[in-house]
């Protein structure tokens, strides 16, 4: 039969006993036509779980008799006949310790080692060696060094892809293979608009585990590039694209307006590694999306149970991060309280701790699990795994402990021991913007003509570090900053520049927003500053009279 006949009627065929059928009636093949027989049975009989039907395909005696004289006549092949026979039995599971496999492994090795073998060729090996449980790197190593040689320019974009991948195995530290990665991603960055959804995630992937953070064009042409594929990402290659943005520190407004779209109308058949991934990334990039955030609220009241405890963490702590309280919060942490009551013992340690600090941003607390957290037995499991007890760690616990004072009266259990209390909160996402300081502490000597009547950046007995304080008496005049005595009100200006917002809002971000909290608790008179009241103000005297009006509204005595 003429081969494009064959490959018409093969490829229209849905089953192997079809195909075995369909094979049974013909009289000669060429070794193309049984390879391709192959690939199709394993393209019908292979899925997720592995072959649909295995007895039905290894005991058949035609297949058996394709694998014998696959075996025993293998240096008769044409590479083309040998290669796809090879990548077919690999993916239909084939033991690869087999004589089969063993003598199709070894005469491609042989043509490999004489240079034999076209690019394509090279790349078809190369991507069935990486579908092997423990592909021979020297192989691998060898194909590459072939295809150094070889013209890139000339590559297709399923032949640049396979590279990659060979290289994400064969790369170890250094810079061997360095030149020929310049030179791909040089001509990868020309054919960005060619590849497919599966392409430009597997690229990305490549980029980030090769660490190729020089490659900035390239990652911003495939970022920009991926927009339009978010409706057609798999859950992995989503994965894998949303791993890139934030490990090459890219973000793209358009990006997130086109999860925003897809995520909410996809989420319920999407898989929790990959909701859990657009939280993180959300999360990381201090993005809140409410449509993705109320979508993942839906997600998880109604199928938390699909979720693995890091998973769950990974979608509920950005709700605390990002200060944002959805509108089924109540079913929220509801579905959170009994998961934790079920599988407490399953978190790991600090993944516990950075959940129940979560939800104290928002004002959900976890008086029922903090016994437990403020036992001897759990700081002794946080101290004994990375990071261990590190500032971070110190703070969250600190904060938690000032929580259950300020917020909860009522817990009546175990608190945190003094050695475990940090001086300072640390507050890791929300530092001092010194320069919107700088012009705030100008304004307001202006205004108060003396630089002893505030201070700036001041240590409280409470943990946490004010941004600027002003100390009044009783009649409301302003003290010295040094002043211990007579003082009765407190002031505390909150300088909150742009990294203590989520990004393009006016949302303050969860740690800020409970240390403004607490302090009102303890008795200051909070005056938040933001970056987005003064950032127009162009001089000191607009700044002094923006500052009387906020600081001092009721007061008439102090003039500009």
């Amino acid at each position: 039969m003429d081969e494009q006949l064959f490959f018409k009627k093969l490829n229209g065929l849905s089953t192997s006993k079809e195909i075995f059928y369909f094979l049974s009636s013909l009289e000669v093949m060429s070794d193309t036509m049984a390879s391709g027989a192959l690939q199709r049975i394993s393209e019908v009989e292979v899925d997720d779980n592995g072959v649909k039907n295995p007895e039905g395909v290894f005991e058949n005696e035609i297949f058996r008799a394709l694998c014998l004289q696959f075996e025993f006549e293998s240096s008769k092949l044409s590479n083309t006949g040998l290669l796809n026979a090879l990548h077919a039995l690999i993916k239909l599971h084939v033991d690869p310790q087999s004589t089969l496999m063993a003598s199709l492994l070894s005469e491609g090795e042989e043509r490999l080692g004489k240079g034999q073998l076209t690019v394509k060729n090279l790349c078809a090996f190369g991507e069935s060696l990486l579908e092997l449980e423990a592909p021979s790197c020297a192989t691998l190593e060898q194909i590459v060094s072939h295809m150094q040689e070889k013209d890139i320019e000339k590559w297709t974009p399923r032949e640049i892809v396979v590279v990659y991948k060979i290289l994400q195995v064969t790369v170890r530290e250094g810079e061997q293979y360095q030149n020929l990665l310049n030179r791909l991603n040089s001509v990868t960055l020309t054919i960005v608009s060619q590849l497919s959804p599966k392409f430009t995630s597997t690229i990305l992937n490549s980029l980030v585990v090769l660490h190729q953070t020089q490659a900035v064009p390239l990652v911003a042409a495939l970022c920009k590039h991926s927009v339009r594929h978010i409706p057609y990402f798999t859950g992995e290659e989503l994965v894998n694209i949303l791993e890139a943005f934030l490990y090459f520190g890219h973000r793209d407004q358009i990006f997130t307006e086109a999860l925003e779209t897809h995520v909410p109308k996809s989420i319920f058949t999407m898989h929790p590694q990959t909701v859990s991934k657009v939280m993180q990334y959300c999360c990381r990039k201090m993005i809140l999306s409410k449509p993705i955030f109320d979508a993942v609220v839906e997600v998880f009241i109604s199928d938390a149970d699909r979720f693995s405890t890091d998973q769950i963490a990974e979608c509920i702590i950005p709700f605390g991060t990002l200060n944002y309280l959805p509108p089924s919060a109540s079913s929220l942490f509801r579905k959170l309280e009994t998961i934790l009551h079920t599988h407490f013992s399953r978190f790991r340690p600090h993944t516990l701790l950075n959940l129940l600090h979560s939800c104290v941003l928002i004002e959900r607390y976890p008086v029922n699990f903090l016994p437990k957290i403020f036992s001897p037995y759990f700081l002794q499991q946080l101290q004994a795994q990375p990071p261990g007890l590190d500032r971070i760690v110190t703070s969250q616990l600190t904060q938690l402990f000032l929580t259950v004072i300020l917020e909860c009266p009522f817990y009546e259990g175990p608190k945190l021991l003094p050695k475990y209390q940090v001086n300072a909160i640390l507050t890791p996402h929300s530092s001092l913007d010194v320069h919107l300081l700088k012009r705030v502490r100008t304004g307001l000597l202006y205004l108060l003509k003396k630089r002893i009547y505030f201070a700036s950046e001041v240590s409280t007995p409470y943990f946490y570090t004010v941004d600027i304080e002003i100390k009044l008496d009783e009649e409301s005049f302003v003290l010295p900053a040094a002043q211990c005595e007579e003082v009765h009100r407190r002031i505390a200006l909150c300088v909150d520049g742009r990294n203590r917002f989520c990004v393009n809002s006016r949302n303050l971000l969860g740690e800020e927003a409970i240390k403004q909290r607490h302090l009102q608790l303890l008795g200051y008179e909070v005056v938040q500053i933001p970056f987005f009241e003064i950032e127009s103000l162009q001089n000191c005297r607009k700044m002094a009279e923006y500052l009387h009006k906020k600081v001092f509204p009721h007061t008439y005595g102090l003039s500009c």
